[in-house]
């Protein structure tokens, strides 16, 4: 019987967007969902930890360092182990990683223990998001790929207004312990679901030659009509045909400037939603706010962004990835400027909570977004280690959000701690801007 060769990258790109890779994006979106709850738990709950255990705010800086640190390591690891050895499956090792961390949270009694337990949940945590990016952009065609990647990343601040929503109802009535309890308990039956529902990404199936079978129950799933006895080749950016890759490819010629320019990008977004996501309600609280108005302006700095980010996926579509990334970038610098100049004093207004939701939305929206691109611009042998990459050192900031969040608000209060964000916002506008393979407009 004739062998029939069959190019993965164009048959998925050209393809149907059928209500199956729908369902499989949806499932994608739930693990990140997950993610973004249990990495804002601990800013929740720092308030209430400093009352417990009659501790400064200071005190609690490299704990909340900490979890970045081990989301960096996380980040790259996870990506080479998606890219080694599948990325659905690192994917749930990345869950679990998270989860069972954060359950034993709820029995920790001072910092040593409380930190060494977010490094760990933060390997996972890390691990986590190049595998959902690089599922998200292989389960679909070209030209739904951004608005799907960005529809999966977009779920980081959708979880973490669930974390901040969760606390100001947990917390008052339950203490901080029950909600590290809810935090764990709900992604270990989540992780369950995904098990069943998620299968591997398909270009990553057509670099194994003995997993052919199952790439072809999947494509046919798709809405494919491929035979039994296809051979299929996996291609590179440029036509070639490839099977593995190295990160040694991100610092070629041809992808060295982009790898640069999203580095960048990512360490000095991810330092400024840090700030705000680790601080901004312990800033709040000391400000003379309750702990439900703080909480609640911690989740409009997160629900801003999940509709940010859905209108920047929607404005790629039509504009392509450098106005709509630069654009919001340069607004958020704006905002977080006004931002430096209200008054921040009690009680909580809808000015306050709708300027939260601006800015957090930007940000947001410019982050989330961001993976899209990072998709977009590695060929799929090495695109789980290059968005990994770009996250890794993305977390770098991450991890110095923790210092120079309190750094800004002991030196400055509200109005430094804001220009930190302004200032932040206009380095990653320069870096968007270094970046040569950004997403064109598809007709």
């Amino acid at each position: 019987m004739a062998t029939n060769n069959v190019d993965i990258a164009a048959v998925l790109d050209e393809g149907r967007w059928t209500g199956y890779q729908k369902l499989l994006i949806a499932g994608t979106a739930l693990a990140v969902i997950l993610d973004g709850m249990d990495n804002q738990l601990l800013g929740n709950v720092i308030p209430a930890l400093m009352r417990e255990w009659s501790l400064p705010r200071s005190a609690f800086t490299t704990v909340v360092a900490v979890g970045p640190f081990g989301m960096m390591i996380g980040g790259a690891l996870g990506g080479m182990l998606g890219d080694r050895f599948g990325r659905r499956t690192a994917l749930l090792a990345s869950v679990l990683a998270f989860t069972l961390p954060t359950l034993a949270i709820a029995a920790v009694d001072g910092l040593v223990m409380l930190g060494v337990l977010r490094f760990v949940a933060g390997l996972g945590l890390g691990g986590a998001m190049p595998n959902a990016a690089a599922l998200a952009s292989e389960y679909v065609p070209r030209r739904q790929r951004p608005f799907a990647v960005t529809l999966t990343i977009v779920c980081i601040p959708l979880g973490g207004t669930l974390a901040a929503l969760l606390a100001g109802r947990i917390l008052p009535a339950y203490g901080w312990r029950a909600l590290f309890v809810a935090g764990g308990v709900i992604p270990l039956v989540v992780a369950a679901v995904l098990f069943k529902l998620l299968p591997e990404s398909p270009q990553y199936l057509a670099t194994r030659r003995e997993r052919w079978p199952e790439l072809v129950a999947l494509l046919r799933r798709f809405g494919h009509d491929v035979g039994s006895e296809s051979a299929f080749v996996a291609r590179g950016a440029a036509g070639q045909v490839r099977s593995r890759g190295s990160m040694r490819e991100l610092f070629a010629p041809l992808l060295r400037r982009d790898t640069l320019g999203l580095c960048g990008a990512f360490f000095f977004c991810l330092l400024a939603i840090y700030v705000g996501f680790s601080w901004i309600v312990a800033m709040l609280t000391a400000a003379g706010f309750a702990q439900v108005d703080a909480s609640n302006a911690l989740a409009a700095f997160n629900f801003g962004g999940v509709g940010g980010a859905i209108l920047g996926a929607l404005l790629i579509q039509r504009l392509g990835s450098r106005i709509t990334l630069l654009g919001m970038s340069a607004l958020a610098v704006v905002s977080a400027f006004g931002m430096a100049a209200m008054p921040l004093q009690p009680p909580m207004t809808p000015a306050l909570i709708a300027m939260f939701t601006l800015t957090g939305g930007l940000l947001n929206a410019v982050q989330t977004t961001m993976y899209a691109l990072a998709a977009n611009v590695y060929p799929t042998e090495v695109r789980a280690t290059g968005v990994g990459t770009a996250v890794a050192v993305g977390r770098i900031g991450n991890v110095l959000a923790s210092y120079v969040g309190a750094f800004a608000l002991d030196a400055g209060g509200a109005p430094a701690f804001f220009s930190t964000l302004a200032a932040s916002m206009a380095v990653v506008f320069a870096s968007l801007a270094v970046v040569r393979r950004h997403i064109g407009i598809k007709n």
